[in-house]
């Protein structure tokens, strides 16, 4: 390994850990790290051909993610949502933002148009890690906020559709949007009837396999084949990607491609965002800093006046719409992988100087969006903002009811426990740590909220009255983490009853020591119910095998010996 690979990887892990303290996306790690290696830098490599198909690679990824993020069952869903709050946000930065480029460039309609949209949009990555880090994607906030980069992926289509069109530089806005909309009802129609027909069976045979490596690699190939097509038909291999990402979001095996593609994607990911940053002219962008500068501050306020203008029309509080509006306030991922795609396809709608300078714009924009909100959490603290509670309170919840069960962890046992409360009617909410848990369970019509159930915040957020509440189930293997929540529950609830599933004997009797009504050791009730079996098929009486069940479960299990392992 030679010295520069090392230096690299050191660069890599120094710019992954700082941007990680400060709250940063990591993508833009790499993008620094990019910068760092590159030319202009240290000079640790240059813009190869081995490098340019790497960020190729990346491309490809980053188009097939967002291709993948976009359900259409999930859209209509939250349609109501989506479309009108994130129509309305995109629409007014989109208006705002025209007349001043049009004035200070000399870029086509449709350019201005293209730009003035890519600019509207968000960093998803980013905006969606700090809702999580402040534990506010529950809150109202955060699900009016995740509804408008909801509409922003939607989006992403007819902005792909305008590419080609800008391609063929045309200048008759009509005939160009009649283009963007038949190309993206197309491409919608198509997605549907290609994703049931072919891609559903197709899937089908490579899970029959069983196999890890054979599913990852159907992935790519799909991804591979969409890109040549388009590239044949003489559109950008990147709507390939999207096409791909989308077709596989159609499909029942949405949620298992997502879990096999992600270690990969962010590996791929990580290529372009380094590719990316190896290709800033940093000497260019030095003599025209006062543009970066200017276009940057014009950008945030911009987005900012025009966010919180529309969740005041929509009836959100002062405290909510200047949080929302602060947090999308920057430029995204997507406007960056427009501007790369535009520059590896040869894409010449405005000048390559103009290119540099919105990138540059952008990748200021999210970095200082962390530094913007510590501000803006410094100011509340210091009570300069105190029209106001200080946060719109995490009980801003699914729905105004008091559950009369919460349950914390949504696994299995938790969503079997659901199905019986919802058949006797009885209200309950859960709670899971997994984003992505909590969207699929809240796709099939379950009442899940995101959080960590350790917390009090996020207890009451999800309803949890210690005077009305019935019951709490804890549906967990780490029975670490049980006792915390049950340490939080009867520090504010102890009248509560408190039910729970643990993994082994020994965390079982440390709940019960500290209170909780129940609690059943998965492995040991496992047991019991395979010897009862065991026991009846070799011809043992019904009573008989009841009284000794009983007999072992007596007293908290204390009659079964200890584990020869102590566990």
């Amino acid at each position: 390994m030679s010295t520069a690979t090392l230096v690299f990887f050191v660069i890599a892990f120094i710019a992954v850990f700082f941007m990680r303290l400060f709250r940063m996306g990591t993508l833009l790690a790499f993008l620094l790290t990019g910068i760092l290696a590159g030319q202009h830098v240290f000079g640790l490599f240059e813009l190869s051909g081995t490098w340019n198909f790497l960020g190729e690679l990346g491309i490809m990824f980053l188009w097939f993610n967002i291709g993948l993020q976009i359900n259409m069952k999930r859209l209509w869903q939250l349609r109501h949502t989506i479309f009108g709050l994130g129509a309305s946000q995109v629409l007014m930065v989109a208006i705002m933002l025209f007349p001043i480029l049009m004035g200070v460039t000399e870029w086509s309609l449709i350019a201005t148009v293209m730009i003035s949209l890519i600019l509207a949009m968000s960093s998803t990555s980013e905006d969606l890690q700090i809702l999580m880090d402040r534990s506010q994607l529950q809150t109202n906030m955060g699900r009016q906020t995740f509804s408008i980069l909801l509409f922003q992926d939607l989006l992403s289509i007819p902005l792909l559709a305008m590419l080609p069109v800008m391609a063929g530089k045309s200048i008759n806005l009509g005939a160009s949007a009649i283009d963007i909309l038949v190309m993206s009802l197309g491409l919608i129609m198509g997605v549907i009837i290609v994703s049931k027909f072919i891609i559903n069976p197709l899937m089908h045979v490579v899970a029959k396999v069983k196999s890890q490596e054979a599913l990852v690699l159907s992935i790519m190939v799909n991804i591979a084949v969409w890109a040549v097509v388009l590239n044949m038909m003489g559109l950008p291999p990147a709507l390939g990607a999207f096409l791909a990402g989308m077709l596989m979001s159609e499909t029942v095996y949405r949620h298992q491609v997502t879990a096999a593609i992600e270690p990969y994607a962010t590996l791929f990911l990580s290529f372009f965002f380094i590719v990316l940053g190896m290709g800033i002219n940093i000497p260019f962008l030095t003599q025209h800093i006062d543009m970066v500068l200017i276009g940057v501050a014009g950008l945030i306020v911009i987005k900012f006046v025009a966010l919180y203008m529309v969740a005041r029309i929509r009836h959100m509080s002062g405290r909510d719409a200047s949080l929302m509006s602060l947090i999308l306030a920057q430029g995204g991922e997507f406007g960056l992988l427009i501007l790369q795609t535009m520059k590896t396809n040869g894409i010449k709608a405005i000048p390559a100087d103009h290119q540099e300078i919105l990138t540059a714009v952008i990748i200021v924009s999210i970095m200082m969006t962390p530094i913007l909100l510590l501000i803006y959490d410094q100011l509340l603290k210091k009570g300069w903002m105190s029209n106001g509670k200080l946060n719109k309170k995490l009980s801003e919840k699914i729905n105004d009811d008091t559950p009369e069960v919460v349950i914390c962890g949504f696994g299995r046992m938790g969503q079997i426990v659901a199905q019986m409360l919802s058949v006797e009617n009885i209200s309950y909410v859960a709670i899971d740590a997994n984003v992505d848990e909590v969207i699929m369970a809240r796709e099939a019509g379950y009442n899940v909220i995101y959080g960590d159930s350790k917390k009090e915040s996020i207890l009451r957020a999800a309803g949890l009255k210690p005077n009305k509440t019935r019951a709490v189930v804890i549906s967990l293997n780490d029975g670490v983490v049980a006792q915390d929540i049950v340490n939080t529950l009867k520090s504010f609830a102890p009248r509560v009853k408190i039910f729970a599933r643990v993994h082994s004997l020994r965390a079982s009797k440390e709940l019960l020591k500290m209170g909780v009504k129940s609690a059943t050791p998965e492995i040991v009730e496992s047991s019991l119910i395979m010897g009862s079996e065991l026991l009846s098929n070799i011809g043992i009486a019904k009573p008989k095998i009841d009284a000794l069940t009983g007999y072992m479960r007596m007293g908290g299990y204390k009659n079964i010996k200890k584990p020869i392992d102590g566990k």
